[in-house]
């Protein structure tokens, strides 16, 4: 081998050497690239899993959330069904009572309301026509109490029950169903504090 092939087999060889190690050199960034590359898509597979984990959670929340929301206001729907027809009831027993006991609760009413002024109590045609002598004398009795003078008309009224108390062309309606329209809320708690 001559001067000239040994210097360019020795050129080949260091040429060839530094591509080697350009090559390696190369190989071994590319598998940090990829390794990198591996590491950044777990990541992102991770935040991905868990953003979804999240969603997922947040979703199944708010539909047990809806679920309880629907549950409390069927619940509430029927304890008002409940309550109402407790309410409905107790209005058609006042309406049916026995003759006396409505009379005497009449009269308890009639205390409430009666003032110390000279006023006239009406009732309906059925209820004058039933009407004790009692009661009469008992309602007068309690506007005297009070300082007052009451007379019971003998015109009916177009109410179903109860009285209108009229003084000095004020007039105040004590029909049953005004007295249970009136209190209708102060009823229906004290029937959900006593049934629930």
């Amino acid at each position: 081998m001559t001067g000239l092939e040994k210097m360019k087999s020795q050129i080949l060889d260091e040429a060839k050497a530094l591509a080697d190690s350009k090559i390696a050199e190369a190989n071994r960034k590319a598998e940090e690239i990829l390794e990198e590359a591996k590491a950044d898509a777990e990541k992102s597979a991770a935040n991905i899993s868990q953003r979804s984990d999240k969603d997922v959670a947040n979703y199944r929340e708010r539909i047990l959330s809806s679920i309880d929301l629907q549950k409390r206001t069927k619940l509430l729907a029927a304890k008002q069904e409940v309550i109402a027809e407790v309410l409905d009831q107790s209005y058609e027993r006042l309406k049916t009572m026995e003759t006396g006991e409505y009379f005497a609760m009449l009269l308890k009413l009639a205390e409430k309301y009666i003032l110390p002024q000279d006023g006239i109590m009406y009732f309906s045609q059925t209820d004058l026509g039933r009407m004790p002598e009692s009661f009469k004398s008992d309602a007068k009795k309690l506007a005297e109490a009070k300082g007052g003078k009451l007379d019971i008309s003998g015109e009916g009224r177009n109410i179903e029950n109860g009285f209108v108390l009229a003084y000095g062309g004020i007039e105040e309606n004590c029909t049953l169903k005004a007295i249970f329209d009136a209190k209708r809320d102060e009823f229906a708690d004290k029937i959900h504090h006593i049934l629930f």
